[in-house]
């Protein structure tokens, strides 16, 4: 099929209303287990103080989920088409519910860390697997309003995790976090073992373990070393020197390992996908629009990401706000991302790819260019408006790239694209995080040593780094221009190039 921004239209139901059901189930389960993924944050204060560790053991709740996903979502396109439908949504759900339990009796530290191990392990497949069965089942024509869903998903669940955490940890303990989602884990696992159906064709290729290691090493180097970026502290003492030294060669190391070992990674990929064995095919980027989509989506989410976790830092160390009250800060934006996913969905399928995302990547990058005159002054009225905007206009983007890069490209490799999109969104966000609250603490320290006073030196920093967000994402308006609507096509033709 071409890349093109005429539509059709079609009358009739969009979904049985079993497909419906299962897509409703597969959304509950993915908002329930991306929410967990951002709470760890504002709980890490209560953990250091309840269980007795630093600050550095404490991180590694979010790291090693961090790296945990990185690992897994990369084998999801082969396991996807391995097994049946019904059978991944048991494992992704058995997991993340068993996790979850033992995050909430974990006695320490040690079982705290196993059990979001095992949650991210869960986490990590429900995505692919709400992609890949909404390409499967929903009409061409259609994909839009859906993939709207999906938007609210991976925009709303982490906008709101914060917010969730912060409400819990001010009026309860940090196990509340897991006993509030556990219920609704295991009520997802079993209306899905009843009721998901198997969808698409099983396929009989064994695993290749080579590059199940190397996927392991490749993309876990790469997120584990983007997670070190500003880690060894500030100072000039020797401890602190010492320190910096170490995170520095950590990092270096890390990142060497990440990068030769995904360039092994992707090398037995393409010999592999000859006789189709691959766990990652990368004949999907084949097609120029998935490409192009999955690259303005890759800086897109290094800025949401990155945003998301910087601001409510800036308006806590700078602004003076607490947790909750930062939380709340961004929860208008939360919220009309999630109201606006549907209606977004719509446009896509009616108008096309750029009525939404150019205008989406205008206002994304004015709001940014905004926030680089933040001061300690700023009136919070401003942010929770500019916020907003922010929010509204990732929503116009969001949709609109999940749709055109998985509808260029075949039925048989939507379950690779999904898990490519997935990927690749991990390994973005966790860089936007680490690049962009590196630079805000390093601008702020610098501005400190200087004699400025912290809120000042606060703002400083905020600044840096959404200057530093703006820069990179300001060539996306090329791409905006670039990116289009696949045509409806009849399966099995071959993907937009």
């Amino acid at each position: 099929m071409t890349a093109t921004d005429t539509v059709k239209t079609t009358t009739g139901p969009i979904l049985t209303p079993a497909q419906n059901r299962v897509v409703w189930l597969l959304l509950a389960a993915a908002f329930v287990a991306i929410l967990n993924e951002t709470t760890m944050g504002v709980a890490i204060p209560h953990l250091i103080d309840d269980l007795g560790i630093t600050a550095v053991a404490a991180q590694w709740l979010t790291t090693a989920f961090m790296l945990t996903m990185a690992v897994v979502i990369p084998t999801t396109g082969f396991l996807l088409r391995r097994f049946t439908t019904r059978a991944i949504f048991g494992a992704a759900m058995g997991l993340f519910s068993t996790g979850t339990l033992v995050a909430l009796l974990a006695p320490g530290f040690e079982v705290l860390l196993v059990g979001r191990v095992i949650q991210a392990s869960g986490t990590a497949i429900v995505m692919p697997l709400l992609m890949t069965t909404l390409m499967s089942v929903v009409p061409a024509q259609h994909r839009g309003r859906m993939m709207g869903r999906v938007s609210v998903v991976i925009s709303l669940a982490p906008a709101i995790g914060p917010t969730m955490a912060g409400l819990v940890l001010d009026n309860l303990t940090w196990r509340w976090i897991f006993a509030i989602v556990l219920p609704v884990a295991i009520a997802a696992l079993i209306a899905g073992v009843r009721w998901i159906p198997n969808i698409g064709e099983q396929t009989h290729a064994p695993i290749d373990v080579l590059s199940v290691v190397l996927s392991a090493l490749g993309f876990g180097g790469l997120v584990f070393g983007l997670s070190q970026i500003g880690g060894g502290g500030h100072g000039t003492d020797p401890a602190a020197l010492a320190a910096a030294t170490a995170a520095t060669t950590t990092l270096v190391v890390a990142l060497v390992i990440g990068a030769v070992t995904l360039g092994l990674f992707l090398w037995r990929q393409v010999a592999l996908q000859r006789k189709d064995d691959a766990l990652l095919d990368l004949r999907i980027f084949r097609s120029g629009n998935f490409s192009l989509s999955v690259a303005h989506f890759a800086v897109m989410s290094m800025a949401f990401f990155g945003t998301i976790t910087a601001l409510p830092l800036y308006l806590q160390n700078t602004v003076g706000l607490s947790a909750s009250e930062s939380g709340l800060v961004v929860l208008p934006g939360a919220l009309a991302m999630g109201l606006l996913g549907p209606v977004i969905g719509r446009i896509y399928d009616r108008w096309g790819t750029r009525v939404l995302l150019l205008p989406g990547t205008i206002v994304v990058l004015a709001i940014l260019w905004g926030f680089t005159t933040l001061t300690e002054s700023t009136p919070v009225w401003i942010l929770v408006v500019t916020q907003t905007v922010l929010s509204i206009g990732l929503a116009m983007s969001f949709t609109p790239l999940f749709t055109a890069s998985l509808g260029s490209l075949e039925p048989k490799y939507y379950s690779y694209g999904s898990a490519t999109v997935s990927t690749v969104q991990q390994v973005a966000g966790a860089a936007g995080i680490a690049v962009l609250i590196a630079v805000m603490s390093s601008v702020s320290q610098a501005a400190v040593d200087s004699g400025a006073a912290d809120a000042a030196a606060g703002a400083a920093g905020a600044r840096a780094a959404f200057l530093l967000a703006a820069i990179i994402g300001t060539p996306l308006l090329i791409s905006a221009f670039l990116i289009r609507k696949p045509a409806d096509a009849p399966e099995g033709m071959p993907a937009a190039h």
